[in-house]
């Protein structure tokens, strides 16, 4: 590991790996250990990775996966969902919420979108809507005190590189290892967010997870993945680049850079479903279905 200046066999490297987790969840104060953790799960290295870690420190940690019905059948969702039933088998104690939104909706993500989007565009932005709702719900319902995610450094410095070029200063504001809880929303954490991709692939390896390996596929020529290469580019001439521009700018953050922005919006409860929301009537996941509020006959 270039960046580190670092090189670890695998029984080091595990170690390593678990204390650096261990770590980042106390320096950014994620959660204690009296805390009931609920770790989104898409059967891919990272969030099945951050479980199995979790897990191994002596966290309270479930698991939570949304079946999106993606290709159906056999398809992309089906796979994912194999992984993580793989990782159940030797964990027969551990407690897995499975919420599946053909079943509850009728529709897959996919038919939404198109339904929503009219054919234009990927579904991305309808999928990330479902999912931050639905995580959300499951973690108030059963009482969770965080929700925690897999995403890596890669992934943070992909999405801050494309705030910083478009300017997106609202974003930039509430981009931290640690969203805190607030009026019926969850804290959510992100304990693998100085590892770099590689570092939790190797981990998965090590460890013998059997994960997912494809990409979701509706992900081939997004924006994020051209960041991603972009960054790649400059990590390979300058090894550590991805990490330095990631915590100099939680630096900045901390120092109040983005203090003007960062002024809590008002919620209140969405009339159908009761999740906050800071629009009038619906919120947006609900318009997704078109569900309106019941009406008195009075």
């Amino acid at each position: 590991m270039r960046h580190h200046k670092l090189a670890l066999c695998e029984e080091h490297y595990l170690e390593w790996f678990q204390n650096q987790t261990e770590r980042a969840i106390r320096k950014y104060r994620m959660f204690g250990r009296d805390d009931r953790v609920l770790v989104a799960v898409s059967g891919g290295k990272d969030s099945l990775s951050l479980w199995d870690v979790l897990l191994r420190l002596g966290y309270q940690a479930d698991g939570l996966y949304i079946n999106l019905g993606i290709d159906g059948g056999l398809g992309y969702s089906a796979l994912s969902f194999q992984k993580i039933e793989t990782f159940l088998t030797d964990r027969p104690e551990t407690r897995l919420h499975v919420v599946d939104v053909v079943a509850e909706y009728g529709e897959s993500v996919p038919q939404t979108a198109r339904r929503k989007l009219r054919g234009r565009g990927k579904p991305c932005s309808v999928c990330g809507l479902i999912k931050r709702h639905e995580m959300n719900r499951i973690a108030q319902e059963h009482g969770y005190d965080v929700l925690a995610t897999g995403h890596n450094l890669d992934d943070e410095v992909a999405v801050l590189l494309s705030n910083v070029l478009h300017w997106q200063v609202g974003y930039l504001a509430r981009q931290a290892p640690v969203l805190q809880e607030r009026e019926g929303l969850a804290r959510k954490v992100k304990p693998f967010c100085r590892f770099y991709e590689r570092e939790v692939a190797a981990y998965a390896l090590i460890q013998g997870i059997d994960y997912i390996y494809d990409e979701c596929p509706y992900v081939e020529g997004s924006t994020t993945l051209f960041y991603k290469g972009l960054l790649n580019r400059l990590e390979a001439n300058s090894p550590g680049s991805k990490l330095q521009f990631y915590l100099s700018f939680l630096r900045a953050r901390k120092d109040g850079l983005f203090s003007e922005q960062m002024e809590q919006v008002e919620l209140h409860p969405c009339p159908v479903c009761g999740q906050p929301t800071s629009v009038p009537g619906p919120c947006a996941f609900c318009r997704l279905w078109n569900q309106q509020p019941a009406t008195s006959n009075q």
